[in-house]
């Protein structure tokens, strides 16, 4: 997966960020590739975000590290007692999570973090085998309209819309939907920490 070059479009743009570089990160090395899952295989509970953000996760490697939506995550995910830290800047920082991975629909990150309806359809095999290595997934988080769209179908026929705490069974699933921990949504409160603690409560009490 990691080798991945489906999507020319991702391809050029993962790669020219990783290139280019934003001037707080000049002297890291990108990882510059399709990004894969965190967590452990045995979870019960599954985080499907949007994709990589391009010197977020396509910096560091791994899903929602590096980036202020990350740090938003991670804080929620360590109040409810689903991670081992409130932050998570790098792939050897010693983060652990607890019963939970992180997973996406498209795995590159998309220029304006925009992908298109396409791209996320070439990707979605790699989240679907993703999930079937999971032998004790019960119940799934998916962050913002985008996720729900693309992962709802994978196990299910249902036309439930995406809102934000809003709760369906699916493909012997318990699925809920959160706004995305985009900093357009934190920062302006439209999302805040209590919202997201309480939804990621109840899919871990699955």
């Amino acid at each position: 997966m990691t080798s991945c070059r489906a999507c020319p479009r991702l391809v050029a743009w993962r790669e020219t960020a990783a290139r280019v570089k934003r001037a707080a990160f000049r002297d890291q090395v990108y990882w510059g590739r399709p990004v894969p899952g965190f967590g452990p295989m045995d979870a019960s509970v599954l985080i499907v975000g949007l994709a990589p953000a391009a010197h977020g996760g396509n910096r560091t490697g791994r899903m929602f590290t590096g980036d202020a939506s990350g740090d938003f995550l991670f804080r929620a995910l360590y109040e409810v007692g689903l991670a081992s830290q409130p932050t998570s800047v790098s792939r050897d920082d010693g983060l652990e999570l607890y019963g939970v991975r992180m997973a996406s629909p498209v795995r590159c990150a998309p220029p304006e973090n925009k992908p298109t309806t396409e791209e996320r359809d070439r990707c979605l095999p790699y989240l679907r085998e993703e999930m079937s290595l999971l032998p004790n997934l019960r119940s799934v988080v998916v962050l913002g309209g985008f996720g729900w769209k693309a992962f709802l179908p994978l196990v299910s026929d249902s036309q439930v819309k995406f809102g934000h705490g809003v709760e369906v069974e699916a493909g012997g699933l318990r699925v809920f939907g959160s706004y995305h921990v985009s900093p357009h949504n934190t920062y302006t409160g439209r999302l805040t920490q209590e919202m997201l603690q309480e939804v990621l409560r109840r899919a871990r009490d699955v």
